[in-house]
């Protein structure tokens, strides 16, 4: 990315589309062997992890924004309903729920690939649950869940715009890095796929005229730190 600051001469067009087009790094991240490590303690909460057989669109909606929103998890909540419950019927999919207390506190989600590769879809805990220790036994559980059966390989993405110790939080867990990809996508409290008074601390607020209010570029990378776990 270019320096922050407004230059003179450029074209407010392209402007505006440099607002709207959000940067982002895809980390791409694998485990070839199931990691033989001694067990977590256990958080001292009531806990169950459930399989969520049979789940419904509605319960998956409730989840997916419930743990994504303020991370700009968006790309689902374009499905329809019908492609929902479609990719929800698959077998190869697969959806668990850590409760605690009775509660649901966040859920992850397992694509398993004739092939033998399983991806980790999706995987976070809802905003009043974090800070609370559970993060590393959570993604325990599901490396543990993504390695029963045939997986040969066990795989994870994550985007710059995750929690910040997302990345790290992987790591520690046995996945490696072995790809990052830089991209560009439409800013989604733009597009209506997320609210547009919704916070981030890499993005500036949208203004009146709906873009990205005093925003540059370069200062959508600034981050601050927080605790997943």
């Amino acid at each position: 990315m270019g320096p922050a600051g407004r230059h003179a001469g450029r074209d407010p067009h392209a402007l505006r589309h440099a607002i709207d087009q959000l940067p982002d790094t895809i980390t791409y991240l694998e485990m070839a062997a199931k990691p033989q490590r001694p067990p977590l303690p256990v958080p001292q909460v009531r806990l169950a992890l459930m399989r969520a057989e049979g789940c419904t669109v509605s319960f998956y909606r409730y989840l997916y924004a419930a743990v994504g929103e303020r991370w700009l998890w968006y790309m689902r909540r374009g499905w329809s309903d019908a492609q929902l419950a479609l990719w929800l019927a698959r077998p190869e999919v697969e959806l668990s729920v850590l409760y605690v207390g009775g509660v649901p506190a966040g859920y992850f989600e397992l694509e398993r690939l004739p092939s033998g590769d399983t991806e980790l879809c999706y995987f976070g805990l809802i905003a009043e649950f974090i800070g609370r220790g559970l993060g590393a036994y959570f993604l325990r559980a599901a490396v543990e869940a993504g390695w029963q059966g045939a997986t040969r390989r066990l795989w994870v993405h994550t985007s710059a715009y995750d929690h910040p110790r997302a990345l790290g939080l992987y790591q520690r867990a046995g996945f490696q890095v072995y790809r990052r990809e830089p991209v560009t996508f439409d800013d989604p409290r733009l597009t209506g796929a997320l609210p547009p008074d919704l916070a981030h601390p890499m993005l500036s607020p949208l203004g009146a005229t709906g873009s990205a209010a005093g925003a540059e570029p370069a200062a959508l990378f600034n981050r601050s730190p927080g605790a997943i776990d």
